[in-house]
């Protein structure tokens, strides 16, 4: 086995929680690079929120929207992109206003909300370059502009697994549950909930990452891969070595070849 791409989630694993890099992970990419080995950012956001730290640590590939987009960030070129079909938009749309849930959606230029709360605060106020558009009804902008939906996602106080079951009986939908309770409380703004992640039909950073690979014609086993949250399960499955940070979720750690000593802070 030798590595020859290294995958690292955003949030909790390469950066802080206030979305900065730590020194240390930035020269541990340089080393990356000295050994010609590419170094890939694997995240639930999407492209247009993670520009400025792409360009951070020289990133040689992107993996967006938990794989709902793959970009080449050496070229700038698109390697694959998949999307919420309108159809399943309308029915996580509308079930969530019928459980009187919280939603915003991303596009690949902007986050529309009817309100900022939630993860979409905790990112407008992480991200100051991202149109965060507040509108009447998220449901009739997207319908009137024709817009691309890369991800949905659904916010609450409360619990979320019974919309959830609803959402995959009803459209397929690729869905990571994230409970930010107890110590995974999000403390940008010092709030306890839960959000679904909502992407594409057979969508996840497993995929990804494998779709990736092939592109690159790396074996799975060559891949080291690091993450912290539910949705890293796959893209640990997928990857010869797999690395859960210190804080990392217990599900996350029981499946990973290593856990990290040291926590993002």
């Amino acid at each position: 086995m030798s590595i020859k791409l290294v995958a690292s989630d955003l949030d909790g694993t390469l950066v802080n929680y206030d979305n900065s890099i730590p020194s240390e992970n930035l020269k541990a990419i340089e080393v990356l690079k000295d050994k010609h080995i590419d170094f890939a950012i694997c995240t639930g956001k999407t492209y247009s929120l993670t520009k400025d730290i792409c360009n951070q640590c020289n990133a040689s590939y992107g993996i967006f929207g938990n794989g709902t987009q793959i970009i080449n960030l050496k070229t700038g070129e698109e390697i694959y992109k998949n999307i919420i079909s309108f159809a399943d938009f309308e029915t996580c749309f509308f079930l969530a206003k019928q459980h009187q849930l919280h939603v915003h959606v991303y596009t690949a230029t902007e986050v529309i909300t009817s309100e900022l709360k939630y993860l979409d605060l905790r990112n407008s106020i992480l991200v100051s370059d991202v149109p965060f558009k507040v509108v009447d009804s998220v449901y009739e902008d997207v319908k009137q502009n024709n817009l691309q939906i890369f991800k949905f996602v659904i916010s609450s106080d409360g619990d979320l697994k019974e919309i959830k079951n609803e959402i995959e009986a009803q459209t397929g939908l690729s869905i990571n549950l994230i409970a930010k309770r107890g110590i995974y409380k999000d403390t940008i703004i010092q709030k306890e909930y839960e959000y679904l992640d909502i992407s594409p039909k057979n969508i996840g950073k497993g995929y990804a990452i494998h779709y990736l690979s092939e592109f690159l014609k790396v074996e799975s086993s060559d891949i080291m891969a690091l993450g912290d949250n539910v949705n890293d399960m796959d893209l640990l499955k997928s990857s010869g070595v797999s690395v859960a940070l210190a804080n990392a979720y217990d599900e996350l750690k029981q499946i990973a070849s290593y856990t990290t000593t040291n926590a993002v802070r």
